[in-house]
């Protein structure tokens, strides 16, 4: 019953906020699962950062994967999504261990502040709706937000800006090709692995990128006093 009601949520705001929504229904479980894909397996505590959670479909996933040291940041600029996340969060179960680790933060992710936050963030923005400079200043948040070896994971529609394109005007056409152009760029640069999920509507392709490769530690240096040196 609840994902319908969640379903008519997400359409009445996609009718009137289509740019910052793009979705005609939430993620499916296997969508969420797949972008949420690093958070499996042993690792140590990670500071995580959600990017558009939407109806908290993806949100759900990251809770059931968090550990007790885990940090989760949930960025909305939608309003009415910040407020049914926080309440989800308050109310459902499958918070209840965790709900003192989440913060919903109702912004735009390029208002954020500091540099090298994250281990991992997870992007539900509909980046193909947006201008090419937007989408460009979207990643560089996400760069500058992520720590050396941190991943990024996001979703696109497959092929969405190909069939787009023959039923829409010069100059959404020119919009499309500027912004799959910087999408192509980063993820040539920096992709690491990618996932298609036909178990959706429309079926979408998960991305895995990572920007900076772990720092490695400086080399420890050991002083040897003279006293110690044999003299020849």
């Amino acid at each position: 019953m609840y994902i319908w009601v969640e379903c008519g949520k997400f359409l009445r705001e996609c009718r009137q906020h289509f740019h910052t929504t793009g979705a005609i229904l939430p993620s499916s479980r296997f969508l969420a699962r797949a972008l949420v894909r690093p958070l499996h397996g042993p690792r140590p505590a990670w500071r995580i950062l959600e990017v558009g959670p939407g109806t908290g479909a993806v949100t759900r996933e990251i809770a059931r994967r968090m550990l007790p040291g885990d940090r989760l940041d949930a960025v909305e600029i939608n309003g009415h999504f910040a407020e049914l996340v926080e309440r989800r969060v308050r109310q459902e179960r499958i918070f209840a261990r965790c709900r003192d680790q989440i913060e919903i933060i109702h912004a735009a992710v390029q208002e954020l502040f500091g540099e090298a936050i994250y281990d991992l963030i997870v992007s539900g923005l509909p980046l193909n709706n947006f201008p090419a400079h937007e989408v460009r200043e979207i990643f560089a948040t996400y760069n500058r937000l992520l720590k050396p070896g941190g991943t990024l994971t996001f979703y696109e529609y497959t092929l969405v800006r190909q069939l787009k394109s023959p039923f829409v005007d010069r100059r959404e056409r020119r919009r499309l090709f500027r912004v799959g152009r910087v999408m192509r760029g980063y993820i040539r640069d920096y992709q690491i692995r990618r996932e298609r999920i036909f178990i959706n509507v429309p079926p979408a392709t998960v991305r895995y990128l990572r920007f900076k490769p772990v720092t490695p530690r400086p080399a420890v240096e050991t002083a040897v006093h003279p006293s110690s040196v044999l003299q020849l």
